[in-house]
């Protein structure tokens, strides 16, 4: 690509320097782009673009327009930033020691990942470690979310008003990883393979009501 090469991308478009372009709809073989020589705030902005991107198909799932395909282009900075923000937000909000809820968070968040995609590849699923990760800790935001008004709020919330927004946040992130996982898993065993992907939700759920 040269310096006078024009990629038009709705309403934006990439000549010369590195501009803030939807880079998120753009897959590999529609753009190279150099990441060596263009500024440290293209390369955030771009980064924060895709991040924004995929965590509106986790706000309003697209089940049968996406399969899948969306998070298949999968990164590691929405679900380490998600991951970290639930650790630390717990932490603040638990009694015990913050610490140690803060990995205890930390190591459910990936090693719980890396488990549902052992036993999905187990049962013939086409599905990466990256891809996993990346889809269930993005769709980990709702329970983010629950946890961050119940950090901030918890004066004024009971349990039962706790109980129903963690409940909806469970079923939120349940429902949005099933919209993408589903897709990748094998259809004669896909209620097992997805079985862990509840008590993963749960288990963070259960943190944020009783922690």
């Amino acid at each position: 690509m040269t310096d006078n090469q024009q990629v038009p991308f709705g309403s934006g478009m990439f000549q010369g320097q590195a501009k803030f372009v939807d880079y998120a709809h753009m897959n590999q073989q529609e753009v190279q782009v150099n990441t060596l020589d263009e500024p440290v705030m293209d390369t955030l902005l771009r980064d924060i673009n895709m991040i924004l991107y995929k965590l509106s198909y986790v706000i309003i799932p697209r089940m049968k327009e996406t399969q899948g395909r969306k998070l298949r282009n999968w990164d590691l900075w929405g679900p380490l930033l998600l991951s970290l923000l639930l650790a630390m937000t717990l932490g603040i909000n638990s009694n015990q020691s913050s610490d140690t809820i803060f990995g205890t968070i930390f190591i459910i968040m990936w090693g719980g990942s890396a488990v549902i995609t052992v036993n999905a590849k187990l049962l013939g699923g086409q599905v990466s470690f990256f891809q996993s990760v990346c889809v269930l800790g993005y769709c980990v935001f709702p329970i983010n979310v629950a946890a961050v008004l119940i950090t901030f709020l918890q004066s004024y919330l009971g349990f039962f008003l706790r109980l129903i927004i963690v409940g909806a946040a469970f079923l939120w992130s349940t429902f949005s990883s099933l919209s993408f996982m589903s897709s990748m898993m094998n259809e004669e065993k896909k209620v097992i393979s997805v079985y862990p992907i509840f008590l993963f939700y749960m288990f963070l759920s259960w943190f944020c009501i009783f922690i």
